[in-house]
């Protein structure tokens, strides 16, 4: 899959020519590439300045019990829980047409566990699906480094072998 400017992916790894030097000698593997969110958030800006699409991370709904003020500008949460289960990840529109997906990452080489996917989300992209959206799963396999795209209406398939 690539960038929506056209470019492939491409794991940030330095291209030196095959040079080896000294700037490369202490490599810290930490932040090693970019996680598939950030991928993400790279490609809906881009959409959003070339006034493609506007497409939103989904906040996770949290109901804030109680909060610590020690300072007016330093206040922090102490206990907080989750209001409702979140749907999908990420809606918006695209040319005129509802958007609404789900992203997740796999370390399996061949595989997508479908047990990542909850009922409470499937109905959603359902819903979703039936009101003519554009509804689908986006899967990085981390392993192979490879991202694809699975339409709401493949996945339906699998899902309901899945639960049979």
């Amino acid at each position: 899959m690539n960038y929506p400017n056209g470019k492939p992916y491409r794991k940030n790894s330095a291209i030196d020519g095959g040079k080896k030097t000294a700037a490369f000698s202490n490599i810290e593997y930490g932040g090693r590439g970019m996680s598939l969110e950030k991928d993400i958030e790279h490609s809906n800006t881009f959409y959003l300045k070339s006034d493609i699409a506007v497409i939103h991370k989904k906040p996770t709904p949290v109901q804030i019990v109680n909060v610590n003020y020690p300072k007016r500008s330093k206040a922090v949460i102490n206990e907080a829980y989750f209001r409702t289960p979140s749907t999908t990840d990420y809606n918006g529109v695209y040319q005129g047409y509802y958007i609404d997906f789900e992203a997740k990452e796999t370390k399996n080489k061949t595989s997508f566990p479908l047990n990542n996917i909850h009922d409470h989300q499937v109905e959603h992209m359902k819903n979703a699906y039936q009101q003519k959206g554009i509804v689908f799963l986006m899967i990085r396999f981390k392993t192979l480094d490879e991202v694809y795209l699975l339409p709401y209406s493949k996945f339906e398939v699998f899902w309901k072998r899945y639960k049979d």
